[in-house]
């Protein structure tokens, strides 16, 4: 139908399955509303997680304990996908293979990165997470900041709309009114 509204002649027949395929390509590539608020709220969650991490980490637990006492302890979508690895490091599966498949994750992706590389360097996992935590805070910090300029630019237009007539009703008419009274018009 869409292509027949377009083309017309025996064109149409050609354009009418590639229109079908786009369609179905695209509807099948569409994320469903639910999934993406869920990551979202991981995605917002995400730098409270990691900074309890850092915290049971340098309060001396290991990082698998650490990981089940923050799923423990702080409810959320960012927590759920991070107890999702908790049952392969209980079966005794490499911790390195555990944290290159949080690495996978899209939104758990920079801590998986950060554990991984602290396992297989050797280097401190205290201190890694501790970077990441400050990073992530930092980076939360500036997205606030800048939906917050955003406002002022988003409700220019609106308050203008509102104040402009108001503006005219009680400023310039009145002025005008009176200059016309004066000219005795």
């Amino acid at each position: 139908m869409a292509a027949a509204s377009f083309v017309s002649g025996p064109l149409v027949w050609a354009a009418a399955p590639a229109a079908a395929s786009v369609v179905w390509v695209v509807i099948g590539r569409a994320e469903a509303p639910d999934v993406r608020r869920a990551r979202e709220r991981a995605r917002r969650d995400l730098p409270h997680v990691v900074g309890l991490l850092a915290d049971a980490l340098r309060a001396g637990q290991s990082p698998g304990a650490a990981v089940s006492l923050v799923s423990e302890a702080l409810p959320g979508p960012a927590s759920d996908r991070l107890a999702a690895v908790l049952p392969r490091l209980r079966l005794g599966l490499p911790p390195d293979a555990v944290w290159a498949e949080l690495a996978d994750d899209p939104v758990l992706a920079p801590l998986g990165r950060a554990l991984e590389r602290a396992g297989t360097t050797g280097s401190s996992v205290v201190t890694a997470i501790d970077r990441l935590a400050y990073s992530l805070a930092e980076d939360g910090r500036g997205e606030v900041e800048d939906r917050a300029r955003a406002v002022g630019v988003k409700a220019a237009l609106p308050l203008g709309l509102c104040l402009l007539p108001s503006f005219v009703l009680l400023g310039i008419v009145p002025v005008v009114a009176g200059m016309l009274g004066t000219l005795g018009l």
